[in-house]
């Protein structure tokens, strides 16, 4: 890769864990400078201490939360002097059927999912602006397809696809492009941490972790596509086929869909 990375300003939400963390370890080597928050403060003072001699920047914070996202972005402009690149990662999914859920589940996921994007790209966007810089979102498939069990997940990537097209279309003269990835199932914190029926975190994953694409090989990807400035990156066969198939073939995907994530009526992905 490139020197493209060398002194630039990298804010990256959610940096404790999965994409987040393999971003901040992909980036710093690269020459970035890096601001990262996270709620957890161990697992952050662990990543500072890692990196003690590299320009990076870490504080506690909840994105859904519209004053720790000031905090996070104002600071990192004091500490850094501006920010070129914006990548919105925080995220949380779900797994529970609607007629199980409680309404809480659907709003926290929204509230970080959603909102917690809106927070932070508002509260950066004129320093990115002036910089001619970046706008990054961590969506999802699910972003493209409607999954069972995560319907509020899907409700907030829909919400953040449709609404980095928008904001994408209105900075084009601005020089500032705006981009989305959708990584596919990977290797990551996200399905451990993904809210039950009571958005309580379920503490486990239904999927086989071994198989699924690593964090830092799917933080490469996304590192290329900033540099190449792409409108959208969709990762993995299986994700590239499920926007295909539902593109086209719309009744044939729900049927594929519900014989992926369930069994004998009951869901078990």
């Amino acid at each position: 890769m490139s020197d493209f990375f060398k002194n630039k300003v990298v804010a990256i939400t959610g940096g404790s864990d999965g994409i987040g963390k393999a971003l901040i370890e992909f980036l710093l080597p690269l020459g970035a400078k890096v601001a990262t928050c996270a709620r957890n403060q161990d697992k952050l003072y662990d990543l500072q201490l890692r990196h003690s001699t590299k320009p990076l920047h870490c504080i506690v914070a909840d994105v859904s939360n519209y004053n720790d996202c000031k905090l996070f972005i104002d600071s990192t402009i004091k500490q850094f002097g501006g920010i070129d690149i914006l990548i919105n990662n925080a995220g949380i999914s779900m797994r529970t059927l609607l007629k199980d859920s409680e309404v809480d589940v659907f709003k926290k996921v929204m509230d970080i999912n959603y909102f917690g994007m809106v927070y932070c790209t508002k509260l950066a966007l004129d320093s990115i602006i002036e910089r001619k810089g970046t706008i990054v979102g961590v969506s999802s498939i699910a972003g493209y397809r409607g999954l069972p069990g995560r319907s509020g997940y899907s409700a907030s990537k829909f919400a953040v696809n449709g609404w980095l097209e928008a904001i994408r279309t209105e900075l084009m003269d601005e020089g500032v492009n705006v981009m989305w990835v959708c990584p596919g199932f990977t290797k990551s914190n996200i399905r451990n941490a993904a809210l039950n029926a009571k958005a309580q975190a379920q503490g486990e994953s239904p999927l086989n972790e071994s198989e699924l694409m690593s964090a830092s090989k799917c933080a490469g990807y996304i590192a290329k596509a900033i540099e190449k400035k792409k409108r959208t990156l969709v990762l993995t066969f299986k994700g590239k086929q499920t926007v295909f198939f539902n593109k086209f073939f719309p009744s044939l995907t729900d049927r594929l869909t519900r014989n992926f994530f369930f069994k004998d009526g009951k869901l078990i992905k």
